[in-house]
C-alpha cells in the first residue's frame, strides 16, 4: 500500500463500529464468508442511484480492503440505477487519503484506474448502470448504499443476495464550506 494510504487504514481500524452497524454489516460478512469458505470468487456490485458518490467509495474501500487483509478471489464493482460520472469530491477524498488515480478518458463521464500501490492493479471507476458489460451478471452480491436505489430497485437481475447497507449521501455539502470535511467522513465511514 502507498504510504499515506496504509497510514490512513490503520487509523480507520482504530474506529469503533456501532453495534447497530455490525447489525446491518453482518449479511455482508455472511456473504463474504461463505464465498470463502466455498472457495468462490466474491463479486460485490456496490449500487447507488447515480453511481457518483457511495457506490464508488465502497467498491474502492472493499477492493482495498479485501488486498489490505490478503483476502482472495475479491472483486468490487459499482453501479446506479441510472449512470453520471464519479463526482469530483470522491476522486479527491480518495487521493488525499492515499490513492492514485491515472484518468484513462476524457468527457462527462471519465473513467479512472486507481492504484493502492504500484505492482497492484487497478480499480476501474467511473459512472454505470449495476447492469454494465464490466459488472458481474450472476454470483454476486448487490449492496445497496443509498435508500433510493434500495427503495426503488427491488430486484437486482443476476444478484444471489441483495443486501442493504445504505449511507446518507454527502452531497447535501456539495459547494459548502463543509463538503471536504463529509467526503472525508463518509470515506472513513
Amino acid at each position: 500500500m502507498y504510504p499515506i494510504l496504509n497510514e490512513h487504514i490503520v487509523q480507520i481500524r482504530e474506529l469503533e463500529i456501532s453495534e447497530s452497524r455490525k447489525l446491518i454489516l453482518q449479511r455482508l460478512v455472511d456473504f463474504i464468508s461463505l464465498k470463502r469458505k466455498e472457495e468462490k470468487h466474491i463479486n460485490l456490485n456496490f449500487i447507488c442511484t447515480h453511481n457518483s458518490r457511495r457506490s464508488h467509495l465502497c467498491q474502492i474501500w472493499a477492493q482495498t480492503a479485501a488486498a489490505y487483509y490478503n483476502i482472495k478471489e475479491v472483486y468490487s464493482y459499482s453501479g446506479g440505477t441510472e449512470a453520471t460520472a464519479m463526482y469530483t469530491a470522491i476522486r479527491e477524498t480518495l487521493m488525499m487519503q492515499g490513492f492514485n488515480f491515472s484518468q484513462i478518458s476524457d468527457g462527462s463521464n471519465p473513467v479512472y484506474a486507481i492504484k493502492t500501490d504500484e505492482s497492484a492493479s487497478p480499480i476501474w471507476a467511473f459512472s454505470k448502470k449495476y447492469d454494465h458489460p464490466i459488472n458481474p451478471k450472476s454470483s454476486y452480491a448487490a449492496i445497496m448504499t443509498c435508500s433510493h436505489a434500495d427503495d426503488n430497485c427491488p430486484i437486482v437481475s443476476g444478484a444471489e443476495e441483495r443486501i442493504p447497507v445504505t449511507y446518507l449521501d454527502p452531497k447535501a455539502y456539495d459547494d459548502s464550506p463543509l463538503q471536504m470535511e463529509k467526503y472525508m467522513e463518509k470515506s472513513i465511514e
